[in-house]
């Protein structure tokens, strides 16, 4: 069973996502969730943002990074979103990591320098008309992931809702987060 370190949208460590890291749990795998917000959590996608942008989204990135410190480094890394920054630098320069679940993000590999790991899995999952993943450049960098990457899967859901996996927000599309939890606990599954 694989062990997981889940950051959390701009929305903050919705319920949501606490429902996601429980059905982790529930098929055998170790999570840790980490608030990265400190306590908040925002109704709107904009507020959480602005907390962010605020703070820092250094400060984020390293406040994920201390929560991986008291942890082994043999993890899996998921982000939801804004999550995704924290898990894909730690699933690229932490030595150890065993994968990585890039949920309605992505960012250019070389924005935490140099290739994706080649001993480094990774799924990369979104909607095909999502403003912000196919809006705003995510999906391209997924592609372009998925060219280079020895281990890389992404998956295109059809519709244009952001943080569809999280049961919590209106955006929730149950069909689709059905598909990606599916897909998710597979790819934990091969994990060794």
């Amino acid at each position: 069973m694989a062990e997981v370190l889940v950051f959390h949208h701009g929305h903050g460590l919705t319920t949501g996502i606490q429902e996601f890291a429980e059905l982790l749990r529930q098929a055998g795998h170790t999570v840790h969730v980490p608030d990265l917000f400190e306590g908040q959590v925002f109704d709107s996608l904009e507020e959480g943002i602005g907390y962010a942008e605020k703070a820092g989204f250094g400060t984020i990135i390293a406040r994920g990074t201390a929560a991986a410190e008291r942890l082994p480094a043999e993890l899996v890394y998921l982000g939801f979103s804004l999550g995704v920054l924290p898990a894909q630098k730690l699933a690229q320069t932490r030595p150890g990591a065993k994968g990585a679940l890039l949920l309605e993000a992505c960012v250019p590999v070389p924005e935490f320098g140099g290739a994706w790991p080649q001993d480094v899995p990774v799924q990369v999952h979104g909607m095909d008309a999502d403003p912000f993943f196919a809006g705003e450049g995510d999906v391209d960098a997924a592609r372009a992931l998925v060219e280079t990457a020895a281990d890389a899967e992404l998956f295109l859901y059809p519709g244009d809702r952001h943080l569809f996996t999280d049961s919590s927000l209106p955006s929730h599309d149950e069909h689709a987060a059905t598909q990606a939890i599916h897909r998710v606990l597979g790819f934990l599954d091969r994990i060794k």
